[in-house]
């Protein structure tokens, strides 16, 4: 499949800062500053990044859950009214979101069963009683959990339990999109591993596309088809999730890719380590031009003067970077 369900076309998310008397002059938060991306059936798109580069905003902007400054949300050829909610209510059905925090995303005062149905109540009003009855119990089943375990309530699970019942809770509705925040960083190694496998087979059976949003690497390798590099909430670059774990574009992208462990000692000690120098600088506050100069080792004075445009780099890779051609000659370099 490769038909668009979900596209993205330069969308911004900007939050006033301060208030009172210089209100006026206080500026603007931009959490997510100019970001497109695609989505198709049965795809995943990872999305990585450090803390604070917008990834989450980005995903509760697809949601309706912070509201959009500007840009455009498309899904299946219906343009999204970020200023009419019913042009969002429409999209909740098929556009559901998992937590990152499995437990503290489930009421504590509802069982399973009516944690699960929740989203059948409002979104199925068609449904009636039995039916969502017998469509919560197949869901909890399909997810690893058992039908005694019901009426129960999330304090008597574990954290992975508990991300299986917000998986269950959104796949419920039989949504199209999935959007995954963090849904496995609070969860032991070993648990990981089960529920990106989860999400895989849940994928292939109902053909629903994924965004994934990880600080893991290696996890994002794993689930995701393509992948998208954010900083200070603009895109730094995306690519097929071999070619940009092989062969990275942009120097941010190498930077979080170098402070990677290897589970190989001799290969670990001989691979140089990209170390960015200063400090991560303040959405309120970004560099001119391209705002990752300030950290990047390859920048150049233009850097501060034009803000690179995503584009097409080494036929699979899309990269916002005026310097790519030389950070790429510098990454064989280093590599042959």
């Amino acid at each position: 499949m490769s038909e668009t369900l979900l596209r993205v076309d330069n969308l911004k998310v900007h939050f006033p800062l301060g208030g009172g008397l210089f209100a006026a002059d206080a500026g603007v938060l931009k959490a997510v500053d100019g970001v497109s991306l695609n989505l198709a059936p049965g795809r995943t798109l990872g999305l990585v990044g450090e803390s604070g580069c917008g990834k989450s905003t980005l995903a509760r902007a697809l949601t309706g859950m912070v509201s959009v400054t500007s840009g455009e949300i498309v899904f299946e050829d219906n343009t999204i009214r970020h200023d009419r909610s019913a042009s969002w209510k429409a999209l909740r059905r098929d556009v559901q979101m998992i937590f990152q925090d499995p437990l503290a995303s489930l009421d504590p005062r509802m069982t399973v069963g009516q944690i699960v149905a929740e989203p059948l109540r409002h979104l199925r009003p068609d449904l009636g009683r039995a039916d969502r009855r017998r469509r919560v119990a197949a869901m909890i089943e399909r997810v690893g959990l058992s039908q005694s375990q019901i009426n129960r309530y999330p304090h008597e699970f574990s954290g992975g339990q508990c991300q299986r019942i917000g998986i269950a809770r959104a796949l419920v509705v039989e949504p199209k999109v999935l959007i995954c925040d963090e849904p496995v960083s609070a969860l032991d190694v070993s648990i990981q591993a089960k529920i990106v496998e989860l999400l895989q087979q849940l994928q292939a059976e109902f053909g629903i596309a994924i965004l994934f949003i990880a600080h893991d690497l290696a996890v994002v390798r794993q689930i995701s088809d393509e992948v998208m590099v954010m900083y200070l909430g603009r895109v730094m670059e995306r690519a097929p999730s071999n070619t940009l774990f092989e062969r990275p574009a942009h120097p941010y992208t190498r930077a979080l890719l170098s402070a990677v462990p290897r589970p190989d000692p001799e290969l670990e000690r001989r691979r140089r380590r990209i170390a960015l120098s200063g400090e991560l600088p303040s959405p309120a506050d970004p560099p001119s031009g391209c705002v990752f100069r300030t950290r990047c080792p390859w920048a150049q004075v233009d850097c501060a003067a034009q803000t690179p445009a995503l584009r097409a780099f080494g036929g699979e890779s899309h990269v916002a970077c005026l310097h790519a051609e030389a950070v790429a000659r510098d990454r064989l370099a280093a590599t042959g």
